[in-house]
């Protein structure tokens, strides 16, 4: 199970895995709480847009990812929808959908087309370099001190999404534009290692799981950090092992942690209503 260890390479692609699922797990909580799941799938694909497009181009600005999701978040950041028939979700789903088709137009029309958008889509956690992971874990280190900082201000926003009070936030709020830049930072430099389907799944499938197996915010948090980190380690495992893709392992494998966790919300639940019943 540990012979992964042996090779460098491994090493390097579990230290990634570790940064990327702790930060996200983290703004995992959040995205659900808040019910705007697709904010994760929507920035991601803008970063992938901002690489397509810099390779449209032919330039080789690497901020160009960042400055494409940045302006994004920002503009989710003002996304109050009033009008009760429609959902924050749905005009960033609409976003997603955009981008994506937009992505795909680009980098069709690069050299090497295919292989890009798979690179775009489930990226290449195994060629990841120290530099890359250094990178990484001082954007994630910043991210995490801020949130930290102001734990109770991002959780008491959250809640009033959880509670159906975000009417009341008002047009623009400061917590909730550093919550999105924050997010924005976070995706863009996960993306560039993970790829944008691995970087949703981190976001949603802990948070989701571990909100399953507890109701204490800590609580879910500290399982969902460790639900990313098993996941990592089994998916890379899986794709030591069995010479299958490693973006595509690790996704599959927190997919499987994830049906785990509803099957013990589902026996949980017939126990507790067979306890309900014999009581009465």
């Amino acid at each position: 199970m540990f012979e992964m260890f042996q090779l460098p390479f491994m090493v390097q692609a579990f230290t990634a895995a570790v940064i990327t699922g702790i930060l996200l797990s983290y703004f995992g909580v959040h995205v659900v709480g808040r019910g705007i799941v697709f904010v994760d799938l929507a920035l991601g694909q803008i970063s992938s847009l901002g690489v397509a497009f810099a390779a449209f181009i032919g330039s080789g600005l690497t901020s160009i990812p960042l400055i494409f999701t940045l302006a994004a978040a920002l503009l989710m950041s003002f996304i109050n929808i009033r009008d009760k028939r429609l959902k924050q979700e749905a005009i960033i789903g609409i976003l997603y959908a955009f981008t994506s088709a937009l992505t795909v137009l680009l980098i069709s029309k690069t050299a090497h087309g295919d292989s890009d958008i798979q690179e775009v889509l489930f990226g290449n956690i195994l060629s990841v370099s120290w530099q890359q992971i250094m990178k990484l874990g001082i954007v994630a280190g910043a991210i995490l001190l801020v949130q930290l900082a102001f734990f109770r201000k991002f959780s008491s926003l959250t809640e009033s999404f959880e509670n159906g009070e975000n009417h009341l936030i008002g047009i623009f709020n400061i917590w909730n534009f550093l919550f999105y830049i924050s997010i924005g930072l976070a995706i863009v430099y996960s993306v560039k290692i993970n790829g944008v389907i691995p970087v949703f799944s981190y976001l949603i499938i802990p948070a989701v799981s571990a909100i399953m197996l507890a109701k204490n915010r800590i609580a879910v948090l500290i399982i969902a950090i460790l639900i990313s980190i098993l996941g990592g380690f089994f998916g890379l495992n899986f794709s030591f092992h069995y010479d299958f893709p490693a973006g595509s392992s690790i996704v599959v494998v927190l997919g499987g942690i994830f049906l785990l966790a509803s099957v013990y919300k589902i026996i949980k639940g017939i126990t507790n209503k067979n306890q309900i019943n014999n009581i009465r």
